[in-house]
């Protein structure tokens, strides 16, 4: 895929360079919200950086300061969403995309400006960190709409926030600010408006000097913790942690260490 490729849609952009892939929702004068061409499109670029090598760090982020996604685009209900299986086929596509990026063996980067509202927080929950401005805000309004949020979804919030802030989210369904996402573990990291993109593009470059497959590894051994004892594949762990002390980038940390130089890991 070449840098800022056009996916079937001009509504979403993909863009590689020094080991880092960004996908941004291109859609800022609706807030971002996701149609379903942009759904389809973003499991098309991030299937490729999945795939590509050279990509080490994903950022996820949305086009302008006012929205990162604001969910789905009301306006394309009627011809996305019209029948039973209209809403089926979509739901099967995000569900597609949330569990892509969720399972990214490459860790991601949810990079948050202005409002973050449904779809677009079940979408930042699905990222490994979460980095926003003074001005963002966060809401999962279904409690609004009269829709329903399925396990998967609140498995994954409840999993970072705890039940108890996943309750009063659902519950209240009302918009939280930045510091109040901070509190409850929502967000990672809050910088002032001006400085999110500078802070990610630090977060993305520290990342990518570390050794790929501890940091692979690391991940997937996490999001293991978070499935039930009976579920967790553990002959996966071992296999992990075993290639880890089997790779090139070992022997290079080590001697790196010892000469008192900066690491050059290669992935593997």
């Amino acid at each position: 895929m070449p840098d800022g490729l056009l996916l079937k849609t001009d509504k979403m952009l993909a863009h590689k360079a020094d080991g880092i892939g960004t996908m941004t929702f291109n859609n800022p004068e609706r807030r971002n919200a996701v149609s379903m061409e942009m759904w389809e499109a973003a499991e098309t670029i991030l299937t490729d950086f999945r795939d590509d090598p050279s990509v080490r760090v994903i950022v996820v982020t949305g086009a302008g300061d006012k929205a990162f996604v604001s969910g789905a685009d009301i306006s394309k209900f009627e011809s996305e969403r019209n029948s039973m299986e209209d809403v089926q086929r979509y739901n099967a596509q995000t569900a597609r995309v949330y569990d892509l990026l969720y399972d990214l063996p490459k860790p991601t980067i949810a990079q948050i400006k202005g409002y973050c509202v449904g779809g677009g927080t079940a979408l930042a929950v699905c990222c490994d960190l979460r980095i926003c401005g003074e001005d963002s805000r966060f809401a999962i309004p279904a409690a609004k709409l009269g829709l329903g949020y399925g396990f998967t979804g609140m498995k994954r919030l409840a999993d970072i926030v705890g039940p108890a802030f996943a309750k009063e989210i659902l519950f209240t369904a009302r918009l939280f600010d930045a510091e109040e996402a901070r509190i409850m573990g929502l967000i990672n990291r809050v910088v002032p408006k001006d400085q999110v993109e500078a802070t990610v593009a630090e977060y993305a470059r520290t990342i990518c000097d570390n050794a790929p497959l501890t940091v692979s590894a690391a991940k997937q051994i996490l999001n293991e913790t978070q499935r039930d004892a009976a579920a967790r594949d553990m002959a996966k762990v071992d296999a992990l942690v075993a290639g880890c002390f089997a790779s090139e980038d070992y022997k290079e940390g080590r001697r790196a260490f010892m000469e008192k130089r900066k690491p050059n890991f290669q992935g593997r």
